[in-house]
């Protein structure tokens, strides 16, 4: 076996794991990244790209449909087959080359095959014809290798062949009946686009509610979309037992209700498992399957040495793309100035330190109609025993750009003021095209901005963002100074 040595070696080749090997090399460390799948991972070809592809044409037709004069143009169904082939488009046809080409263009040596911890700053990739090269770093490994979908061990899955994330994201054939399971964001969303493509959806889901860990009425206004668009939301009911008689035939699911339901397939979205069984984890102290426990330079702790990073999905810290390649920005600057023997300042705010993954983490759902939030909800703020005061408005009763951008605008917006400290905890919204306006709410979140000067930054009229002034003259009108 040869043993090439580098600076840094990067296990997994998606989005983290590219932005991690980007930033070390940018600053002059020699990087090797190791794939064993697609270059690009999960979200360019199972997950976001191809979702929001499939979604966007959905949204747009609601969109349409919200609006006297453009409802009249939109005379029949979505073409599922040309939104197959824009699926198709940003995903490059599931070829990897170019994202490939990127790697090697920042000037970093892809490896293609299984990565595996090998003890101390070692790693061994077992390419497919099964050669075995071993690698070594001088500073760092990092394990950016994801998680992958959670099935239950309900009778009887395993045999069904269901969908997962990326069943729902690859299949280019509508089945008639479809029925989700789950009531989170991949959930919700899928349910969205394969009910627009034609698809009759059931979505079953074990609790009171959908998007359980946003503000409670933003589940409310995502049910009441999906049952508009003519999704059947049953809430509070759980699958006991799937059975595909013959392998390839309709399912039959046996929900807790006592109910049957018969569906061409199933798709389960009911959480993410790590991926960390068969990554060496043995080799180095550590339990093989475990999510990786990190310290705020998302460096893992328990290891000698303290030469092994976990970033992305891998430390369970945040499950989101966006999060992950905050994650692989920041731990590269730790490693890159460890590397130059120089100082990593731990307090709040450094660039050292993964601050947002605790106080400001934004995260939207292309629902109809989208959600959005960032930072703590009222609960969760009160839970912490801060003072707060939380503010509420029906956009499209008081924001006249709500009102031009859709006729009966649904929506609603809350923010969470912090009392004592006069900024912003948390900001929630949802209504047709909120995503967009998601990262002014984060700016204000991650950056305290205070209250009296969020009044200085005025929103354009008529906009949507004028939601911004609204919630701050609610603020004021119910008592503060």
């Amino acid at each position: 076996m040869t043993e090439p040595t580098y600076d840094v070696i990067v296990i997994g080749a998606g989005p983290v794991g590219q932005t991690r090997a980007e930033r070390t090399r940018a600053a002059g460390l020699t990087v090797a990244v190791i794939e064993r799948e697609l270059v690009g991972g999960e979200c360019s070809y199972w997950g976001c790209v191809p979702s929001k592809a499939l979604l966007r044409p959905v949204l747009a037709v609601a969109d349409a449909d919200r609006v006297d004069g453009a409802r009249e143009a939109v005379t029949g169904p979505v073409d599922a087959t040309a939104v197959f082939r824009r699926r198709d488009r940003y995903v490059s046809d599931w070829d990897d080359s170019g994202q490939a080409d990127w790697v090697r263009g920042i000037g970093a040596d892809l490896f293609r095959g299984h990565g595996r911890l090998d003890g101390r700053r070692r790693v061994t990739v077992t390419a497919a014809d099964g050669e075995v090269i071993a690698l070594t770093a001088r500073q760092a490994v990092a394990v950016c290798i994801g998680s992958t979908a959670a099935l239950p061990d309900t009778p009887g899955v395993a045999e069904a062949n269901p969908w997962t994330n990326r069943g729902g994201t690859e299949s280019s054939t509508v089945p008639a009946r479809l029925a989700v399971v789950g009531g989170g964001g991949v959930a919700v969303e899928l349910a969205t686009a394969w009910q627009g493509l034609g698809s009759s959806v059931t979505l079953l889901v074990r609790g009171s509610s959908v998007l359980t860990r946003m503000e409670p009425f933003v589940g409310e206004y995502v049910a009441r979309g999906l049952r508009d668009a003519g999704v059947d939301v049953r809430l509070g009911v759980s699958v006991k037992e799937v059975q595909r008689p013959g392998g390839d035939g309709p399912i039959i699911v046996r929900l807790d209700d006592g109910s049957d339901l018969e569906v061409e397939e199933i798709l389960f979205a009911t959480g993410r498992a790590p991926l960390t069984g068969e990554v060496g984890l043995d080799t180095v102290g550590l339990a093989p399957g475990s999510w990786l426990d990190t310290d705020d330079t998302l460096r893992v702790r328990g290891v000698e040495g303290d030469w092994l990073y976990a970033v992305g999905d891998a430390n369970h810290r945040a499950l989101l793309t966006h999060q992950g390649k905050y994650q692989a920005r920041v731990a590269a600057a730790a490693i890159v100035a460890r590397a130059a023997g120089g100082d990593v300042d731990m307090s709040a705010w450094s660039p050292f330190v993964a601050t947002a993954d605790t106080v400001a983490v934004p995260q939207a759902f292309f629902t109809d109609p989208e959600a959005g939030s960032v930072g703590l909800t009222a609960q969760q703020a009160a839970d912490t025993g801060l003072r707060t005061r939380v503010v509420d408005i029906a956009i499209g009763e008081v924001v006249t750009g709500a009102k031009l951008y859709a006729d009966g605008y649904p929506g609603q917006a809350r923010m969470v003021v912090d009392e004592d400290h006069g900024h912003l905890l948390g900001v929630t919204m949802v209504g047709p095209g909120v995503a967009e306006m998601l990262h002014s709410a984060t700016v204000a979140v991650a950056g305290q901005v205070p209250v009296d000067r969020l009044w200085h930054a005025v929103p354009c009229f008529p906009t949507v963002s004028e939601l911004w002034l609204r919630m701050l003259e609610a603020y004021r009108d119910s008592g503060a100074p």
